[in-house]
């Protein structure tokens, strides 16, 4: 007799083959991340390879964490965006200038996390939990940044944007000049013209020589505004042309918070017609229910249109460690799509701001209309 079937158990059987040493990483995560968030993670790679990859999708990535000085600048971000599978970028400033460090032929090493620090402060050495350097690196990138922006180029307001791809040309140089080749996040951004913006431009050493060259009447100043704007411009690009926008987030906090804010900036505070980002990808290790922005939740980023409410089934949280799961995403992008083209969304700045100026003066003229009513 045929045991009448529980509609309540509808997922596939959990019978995985053995693990044999031969798999690839992405076979790895098909076949045996089947629960917890082993199966957020699978999840997670599926929702990238299959749906965020789409040509017809523009993928943010946000990073916050020391990741750079881990050397996944040069592992995961450089070949995501080689690829196509990042269109544009916010970081923390930390990562861009640690990220710097590699590009201009300096050196961080592999330490321990049982260090005595103050000997380490002694013997000119920093920490970064469990990478080591010298406290000469600090030094010649900070001389490295000062001699770029005391030149003449720089002598203006602009967006960090506009920054980073002019800095990723001098980064660049130096790489070549060096022999090296892709070791540099912001260089590879400005080769492959991918927007890096940093949502607390003062919050870093690179926003410190910034403010230390100002004092010697330097004209540099960021245009919080322009990021603002410009990556509202790029979200709202994607959406009007009938393509989705979807937001990879590494960690959490700014960065996290500046990516989301481009949909509030749409609806809440432009007036346009818009309903969120498509889809969701987030690592993470902060927990929910403390109030953070890290551990928000797409369903509370529903409330404040950040996200789509029609597209909650294709949002995933991989509570992790992103210097685990990021190594293994890039895997299985890697494995499971194949390259797209670059949308080079730096160089159409100026189109995108048109556009969401054109669609900001409609959306104002249409509220006129309605008041008159």
């Amino acid at each position: 007799m045929t045991a009448k079937k529980n509609p309540h158990i509808t997922g596939p059987r959990i019978n995985p083959p053995a693990i044999t040493g031969k798999e690839t990483a992405a076979d790895l995560i098909d076949r045996a991340f089947l629960a917890y968030n082993g199966a957020r993670l699978r999840e997670g790679a599926r929702l990238l390879a299959e749906r965020m990859l789409a040509d017809d999708v523009t993928v943010a990535l946000s990073v916050t964490g020391a990741l750079t000085p881990a050397g996944l600048g040069m592992s995961a971000i450089i070949p995501l965006m080689a690829a196509g599978f990042v269109d544009w970028i916010v970081s923390t400033g930390a990562n861009l200038y640690h990220d710097a460090h590699f590009g201009i032929g300096l050196s961080m090493h592999a330490g321990t996390w049982q260090a005595d620090d103050v000997e380490l402060r002694e013997k000119g050495v920093v920490r970064i939990y469990d990478i080591f350097f010298d406290y000469s690196v600090l030094l010649d990138t900070d001389a490295f940044f000062r001699e770029i922006i005391a030149l003449p180029e720089f002598q203006r307001t602009m967006s960090t944007a506009e920054f980073h791809w002019r800095v990723g040309r001098y980064v660049r140089a130096r790489e070549e000049k060096l022999g090296l080749e892709r070791r540099s996040l912001l260089a590879a951004a400005h080769e492959f013209g991918v927007p890096v913006y940093t949502s607390s431009p003062g919050d870093s050493s690179i926003g410190m020589n910034v403010a230390a060259k100002a004092l010697e009447g330097n004209n540099l100043q960021f245009d919080v505004n322009a990021d603002v704007n410009e990556t509202a411009a790029i979200v709202w690009d994607a959406k009007s042309r009938g393509g989705k926008s979807a937001v990879w987030i590494l960690g959490g906090g700014s960065p996290k918070n500046f990516l989301l804010q481009t949909e509030p900036q749409i609806q809440e505070v432009l007036g346009i017609a818009e309903k969120g980002h498509d889809y969701f990808l987030a690592c993470t290790d902060a927990r929910p229910d403390t109030g953070g922005l890290s551990g928000a939740t797409p369903a509370e980023a529903v409330s404040w249109g950040k996200i789509d409410p029609d597209q909650l089934p294709c949002t995933v949280i991989c509570y992790a460690d992103s210097t685990i799961a990021l190594p293994l995403l890039t895997a299985y992008a890697l494995a499971r799509h194949a390259p797209r083209k670059l949308k080079r969304l730096y160089d159409r700045r100026d189109e995108l701001m048109a556009g969401l100026k054109r669609a900001y003066t409609e959306s104002g003229r249409a509220a006129q209309a309605e008041a008159k009513k």
